[in-house]
């Protein structure tokens, strides 16, 4: 017995996830998320839910970043409490959240003692020179995995370039810019699926 493609394609990526997470594992995954992702938490939180962990589908996690975009705060804080509350309600947004930000906390008042001392020397000016130049790389490689699976819909990758131009190039602000085309990439999904 077969089943159509559509069918089969909407279940693949359920196949491939792993049993949802405990709440032990959502503090873990996000402490080791917010202690290897300094500067540039995006690319590894997407690795770390999509590839390694399997916890959401490439889809999943692309929708769930557009919403937590959508939404006031930092992305990766959002998104944290939004997969804590998919797995493990509000016991797994609260063991999530502070995973993500317990050692990074801590890490980084012992960094700000030490670069108060030490804020004039240049070898630290060149560090944080390599440091954004590397968090530039690792962006642009997110920005392509989180379009990818927007390949197969042209609208919605025509809305993401216009909003990146609005943004990124005629540097309109973010929340009137968002305010404009979700509504727009939403009705077009809509009615495109009718």
């Amino acid at each position: 017995m077969t089943s159509s493609p559509a069918v089969s394609s909407d279940i693949r990526p359920l196949l491939q996830q792993h049993e949802p997470p405990s709440i032990a594992e959502l503090f873990r995954g996000f402490l080791m998320l917010g202690l290897t992702g300094f500067g540039g938490v995006l690319p590894l939180a997407r690795r770390m839910m999509v590839e390694d962990r399997r916890w959401l589908s490439g889809q999943e996690f692309t929708d769930l970043l557009g919403l937590c975009q959508f939404l006031p705060g930092g992305n990766i804080i959002n998104i944290s409490v939004a997969v804590g509350l998919k797995f493990r309600g509000w016991a797994g947004a609260i063991a999530s959240i502070l995973g993500l930000i317990a050692a990074p906390t801590v890490i980084v008042v012992a960094l700000g003692i030490v670069y108060d001392r030490y804020q004039d020397d240049p070898l630290l000016h060149h560090l944080f020179a390599g440091l954004a130049a590397a968090a530039a790389g690792l962006l642009i490689s997110t920005a392509v995995k989180i379009a990818w699976p927007l390949r197969k819909r042209p609208l919605a990758l025509i809305i993401a370039a216009m909003c990146t131009i609005a943004v990124g190039i005629l540097k309109l602000p973010l929340l009137p810019t968002m305010l404009v085309f979700a509504p727009i990439g939403i009705l077009a999904t809509w009615k495109l699926k009718a």
